[in-house]
């Protein structure tokens, strides 16, 4: 990753799962961090999300396409939201969170509250006015609608296994045969 995107973006790791403690660091910019242990997550897919909150003290007015481009290829799902997974600040955002997480995916996901420029950039990039916005494998899929009418018709779970992602909810389908025939 280059310096630009190093210095834009400050990483922490989240369990989507998990409820989150949110701490001030310094710099004024808010981190998360996982309250409970992971054997506190009973039936519930572990799903680790990757979030980066946007370093509110970077004097960056504009977002350039090139750190987007490699922003949008950290991960095979990436997401600009409001908010964070733990923490979704709209009810777009909360939603595209879960349904990846019905899903089970693992994804990369930016708060594009915490900085105007990435906010402002990733429309531009996308010519897409709103957010959340959803990448999967570096193309740009759409906004909250467009993945509730893919997860909907089913057209979900095929673009996820194109890229190498078995949907959870793919597994436990596949799985009711197999617990039927045993009765």
């Amino acid at each position: 990753m280059n310096r630009i995107c190093q210095t834009l973006l400050r990483q922490s790791y989240v369990r989507s799962s998990a409820v989150v403690a949110q701490s001030q660091l310094s710099g004024g910019v808010r981190a998360t961090a996982a309250a409970m242990p992971a054997a506190s997550f009973n039936a519930t897919p572990l799903i680790i999300s990757r979030f980066y909150a946007a370093d509110a003290t970077t004097d960056a007015a504009v977002v350039d396409k090139a750190t987007l481009d490699k922003l949008v290829r950290t991960n095979k799902v990436v997401i600009f939201m409001k908010g964070n997974p733990s923490a979704p600040r709209c009810g777009f955002s909360n939603a595209v969170v879960q349904i990846l997480r019905m899903h089970g995916v693992q994804y990369d996901a930016h708060d594009v509250l915490q900085n105007e420029a990435l906010r402002q950039g990733v429309k531009d990039y996308t010519d897409w006015p709103t957010i959340p916005q959803i990448f999967i494998d570096g193309e740009f899929v759409g906004g909250c609608d467009i993945l509730l009418q893919m997860h909907q018709s089913g057209d979900l779970i095929e673009e996820l296994k194109k890229v190498g992602i078995i949907s959870e909810l793919l597994k436990a389908e596949e799985a009711k045969p197999k617990q039927e025939d045993s009765k």
